[in-house]
């Protein structure tokens, strides 16, 4: 559990300051010495199992929680936001952005909203006087990304969903899923379901009329997103007080963010029913995450397979670390998730030496790549492309966890590819994929000399 030390001697520091004890009082509570806390604050010891232990037991805390690296990825997007040319010439470091999250992760998020609210023209200040109660929230940004935050905040994970999923699964029978939900939505709902010719819905994949309690499903779907459609219809019916009290705790600051929270969960409760918790983790640990097997077993497609991977988050029951992340063939970031501990970029596009860019060019294979971050951490990424949507995925997990993925056998993790997160933010200055100058390094532009970037400094042997 002491994956990181860095950003836990930050939160060890925060907590003894909430519970608004010395260094000398909180270490023996902990049986340690003072200087060895210290030495745990700053940095420079591990925080140990025994010791997140005993602050279970002291404090109480959330060991996943706390344990989990949201510092990490609070870390990653302020150096996402300080690489915008908004802030060239404020010499702001990486040991800087380090530092102030260690200490007060509160004004992180602060300028984080700051930024959202400057990007998206919106004005970060409620309105003044009786329009706006005391605690009402502020709007600070696009809704998808509240509703990205809120998917990342609960691990990606809502027990409740997969406990209703898991009834309806079995109310619908172990014979034909898609038989048996036009079942459920007719007996229980009187919901009457045509498949009917794509020119009669205007371009529409799914359309439910509440009046005439009819829902059309567009002949162009395939068998596994039929069963999708069918599934999140019934979750918006019969689950509607389940999403809304979900929704509620998600305290988004517009009526968009809720109902898109609302068809995100939706989503989250199709793939359930399709892919139950239980009998797919089973499936997955026996197969080593054989993507063709999972398809086949559970009628689902590819993408449907790809994002149910990255929910297996229940506590004491979880599946691999991955991340997600859908693009369209521009390179805009759609949905993403992270428990890998890579960070996905918020506001910029991917580094383009991640195989999801390569994977919109072989639609529905499935790609396998080793990469390696700038600070030495390893990446087992995968990648496919639908061949419908126009719209790539990747998924991927830390490189130690290769040898359980199947697809992983392929790729040499000696052989590493060297990846960033975003442009800007990457200190890797011999790239020749570079696209802009880097904001670890000062910009250099010599007529005389021409490397294989505009933007990269040229190695010796590139020097003519």
């Amino acid at each position: 559990m002491a994956r990181d030390s860095v950003r836990l001697g930050g939160k060890l520091r925060r907590l003894r300051q909430e519970h608004r004890l010395s260094q000398v009082q909180m270490a023996e509570q902990l049986g340690i010495s003072a200087s060895y806390l210290n030495l745990l604050e700053h940095n420079q010891r591990a925080v140990t199992v025994p010791i997140l232990l005993k602050l279970t037991q002291r404090f109480g805390i959330d060991l996943d929680r706390f344990t989990d690296d949201d510092d990490g990825r609070l870390e990653a997007e302020m150096m996402e936001v300080f690489s915008d040319p908004l802030f060239d010439g404020q010499d702001i470091k990486p040991a800087d952005v380090k530092e102030l999250i260690g200490a007060a992760p509160g004004v992180g998020r602060a300028v984080l909203s700051l930024y959202q609210a400057f990007r998206g023209s919106r004005a970060p200040t409620a309105p003044a006087g009786d329009e706006a109660g005391e605690d009402e929230p502020v709007p600070t940004g696009m809704p998808s990304e509240e509703v990205t935050d809120f998917i990342q905040e609960r691990k990606n994970h809502f027990p409740e969903l997969e406990t209703a999923a898991e009834v309806l699964r079995a109310e619908a029978g172990s014979g034909d899923l898609f038989t048996g939900l036009i079942r459920v939505l007719a007996e229980r709902y009187a919901v009457d379901v045509s498949i009917v010719p794509e020119a009669s819905l205007d371009g529409l994949l799914r359309r439910y009329d509440p009046h005439t309690r009819r829902l059309m499903l567009s002949e162009r779907l395939p068998r596994p997103s039929r069963v999708f459609q069918l599934a999140t219809q019934l979750a918006l019916i019969g689950e509607g007080p389940r999403l809304d009290r979900l929704v509620a705790g998600g305290k988004f600051t517009t009526l968009e963010a809720d109902r898109l929270a609302r068809i995100a969960l939706a989503s989250y409760f199709a793939g359930a029913v399709m892919m139950p918790y239980g009998a797919f983790l089973a499936a997955v640990r026996e197969s080593r995450h054989d993507f063709d097997l999972l398809q086949a077993r559970f009628e689902a497609s590819l993408e449907q397979v790809c994002q149910r991977l990255a929910s297996l988050r229940r506590p004491g029951a979880q599946g691999l670390p991955f991340h997600f992340v859908r693009i369209d063939v521009a390179g805009n970031v759609s949905k993403r998730f992270t428990a890998s501990g890579l960070s996905i970029p918020r506001f910029g596009s991917l580094c383009p030496r991640w195989n999801v860019h390569r994977a919109l060019s072989h639609p529905g294979r499935l790609s396998a790549q080793s990469a390696r971050l700038p600070d030495g951490q390893g990446f087992l990424l995968l990648a496919v492309a639908s061949s419908a949507e126009r719209h790539a995925i990747g998924l991927g997990v830390p490189l130690a966890f290769a040898k359980e993925i199947k697809a992983g056998d392929s790729i040499d993790p000696d052989k590493a590819s060297a990846i960033g997160i975003t442009c800007r933010a990457c200190p890797r200055n011999d790239c020749d994929d570079r696209a802009v100058p880097s904001l670890h390094h000062p910009l250099k532009v010599d007529e005389n000399r021409r490397a294989r970037s505009t933007y990269m400094d040229a190695r010796p042997e590139d020097r003519s």
